[in-house]
């Protein structure tokens, strides 16, 4: 078995634990590999370990994977901030988009998604710590966003996802997670049909998954630590 192969069932453990933990099914909560800045062969390896749902943060190096990896049923999600002349290129080769802080970029993705495509299948990133240095729109300003996306063609508004401020306390990395599951039950009360909290990361999955997390998204954990391009 491969190391990464290894690493993924520890990390399937891991969320199984925390799932029934919480009281939740396992079933319910999907697990992205986050595979940026590793080479095409590492997610071959993650594939072979039966994990179809991989996440990337870096347009021009996802798709030489995409190229490379294409016609393997891989799921391909992309994660983090977007920029307006990375639209259309995203909204060609990708399922999924989580990050979406922006109605601009929503609209540029709803007039790019090819007609011969399914939806794309969208988040909107919530800064729910505050932080300066943080993408996401403000909370305040997650209704307005979402009910505008929800009105979008070629788009299918799934629900929210955050980045929080790292903490070492269990009970101080639920803080934020209870936050974006508050916000997302506001939006599901107002009429918007969402099913995704995408939250938790390799440190912390396990108050995610307590919050509510229906994905998440592990990198470290699965591939090791990485040097940043």
């Amino acid at each position: 078995m491969s190391a990464i192969a290894s690493n993924l069932q520890a990390v399937r453990q891991r969320i199984d634990a925390a799932c029934r933990a919480a009281g939740r099914n396992p079933g319910s909560v999907q697990l992205l590999a986050v595979s940026k800045t590793w080479p095409h062969s590492a997610v071959q390896l993650a594939l072979e370990a039966g994990q179809t749902a991989f996440g990337e943060n870096y347009v021009q190096e996802s798709l030489a994977k995409i190229r490379q990896l294409s016609n393997c049923g891989i799921e391909w999600h992309f994660i983090g901030p977007l920029q307006s002349n990375k639209t259309r290129q995203v909204a060609e080769n990708f399922a999924w988009v989580h990050g979406i802080d922006r109605l601009k970029i929503a609209e540029r993705l709803a007039a790019q998604r090819p007609e011969n495509l399914p939806p794309l299948q969208v988040c909107v990133e919530v800064n729910v710590s505050g932080e300066q240095s943080k993408s996401g729109c403000n909370p305040e300003e997650v209704v307005t966003l979402c009910q505008a996306i929800s009105a979008l063609p070629r788009l299918q508004l799934r629900g929210l996802m955050a980045i929080p401020a790292p903490e070492v306390d269990f009970s101080a990395q639920r803080l934020p997670f209870r936050r974006l599951k508050e916000i997302f039950e506001q939006l599901c009360t107002g009429g918007l049909a969402l099913d995704t909290l995408s939250m938790g990361m390799s440190h912390d999955l396990e108050a995610a998954i307590t919050e509510g997390a229906t994905i998440v998204r592990v990198g470290t954990a699965i591939f090791g630590a990485r040097d940043q391009p």
